[in-house]
């Protein structure tokens, strides 16, 4: 009686071929090292693992066309070798796998003696031929020798510089006789400066001087003012302290100003007066009256005139003499 062949002898020739393929193992889940190459096995992985190209494309931000050459080992339809050595890895690391044990695969199954960066694709990179070259040389050649032709024309066309006349040339030119040189005629003097003079403003440097005036005609430079009264009228409102701290007035003639100040130099009053407006100087001691238009303001003390305010300045003692 012939024995039945057991099930574990029963293995059919592709089987078998399968079995004792290099890097096959029917009894494990595909690793890095299944398949032919890294993207056999990349493959294989994402296969085994459920996984679609499309969803691989999305998770690694890599081209779909790029992970399908990847996947079917086309080196030709990838870009530069750093680059594709970049989305080996990111492929590798997305599907949970040693990234830089995908990229030793990968330089195993497609060794280089030099990674250097591969043509992009389709750029032609054929070098150009002699005949290229040569005219590019002569079109170079051509353009200067056409810039020196256009320079050229240009100064030849240029018109020529001026020059001064035979009769200037003579004049100026030294004549040479009997041993000395004679010299031409003197040029005239040159026009004397026309400035006007400078302007100055009546008074001013009176002022800025700092010298009491000493007038005796208080009016004088101003004949169309009105005769001074003998008693003070109230024509306009009266600026200052009032009547019972003091009897001291001055009265505007005509729009003027009018400056008060105290002996350490502090401002009391400075303001332009109008025509009948009045101030009631305050009765403190060392006050100074500053007058800048002759004959403009008249002084009252208690209501009786004393005359018309000198211009510049004068102190109150001053404007006030001893009756």
């Amino acid at each position: 009686m012939k024995s039945k062949p057991s099930p574990a002898n029963s293995t059919s020739p592709s089987s078998a071929a399968v079995l004792n393929s290099p890097g096959t193992d029917t009894h494990a889940d595909p690793s890095l090292m299944t398949g032919p190459n890294v993207g056999a096995a990349l493959k294989a992985v994402r296969i085994s693992r459920g996984l679609s190209l499309e969803q691989m494309a999305e998770t690694t931000r890599v081209r779909l066309a790029y992970l399908t050459a990847i996947e079917t080992f086309s080196l030709d339809q990838l870009p530069s070798r750093p680059f594709t050595i970049g989305y080996i890895r990111a492929y590798a690391q997305a599907l949970g796998l040693d990234g830089q044990m995908a990229v030793e695969r990968f330089r195993a199954d497609s060794p280089l003696l030099n990674d250097g960066l591969a043509s992009p694709i389709g750029v032609d990179n054929s070098e150009p031929g002699l005949g290229a070259i040569t005219i590019g040389a002569m079109i170079v050649v051509a353009g200067i020798i056409a810039w020196n032709v256009a320079q050229r024309t240009a100064m030849e066309e240029a018109p020529p510089l001026p020059s001064a006349s035979a009769s200037a040339i003579a004049r100026a030119t030294p004549i040479q006789t009997k041993g000395y040189v004679e010299l031409g005629e003197p040029l005239p003097a040159p026009a004397e400066s026309t400035a006007p003079a400078p302007y100055e403003t009546p008074g001013l440097a009176k002022a800025m001087s700092g010298v009491e005036s000493t007038e005796t005609d208080p009016t004088a430079g101003d004949p169309g003012l009105p005769p001074m009264p003998a008693r003070f009228n109230t024509r306009s409102d009266v600026l200052g302290a009032s009547a019972s701290e003091s009897e001291v007035i001055l009265q505007a003639r005509k729009s003027a100003s009018l400056i008060v100040r105290g002996s350490d130099g502090s401002t009391y009053f400075a303001r332009q007066l109008s025509t009948g407006q009045a101030y009631r100087v305050p009765n403190i001691p060392g006050l100074t009256i500053e007058v800048f238009d002759a004959g403009a303001l008249q002084i009252f003390v208690a209501g009786e005139s004393r005359g018309a305010v000198p211009v510049g300045r004068s102190s109150l003692t001053q404007l006030l003499p001893s009756p």
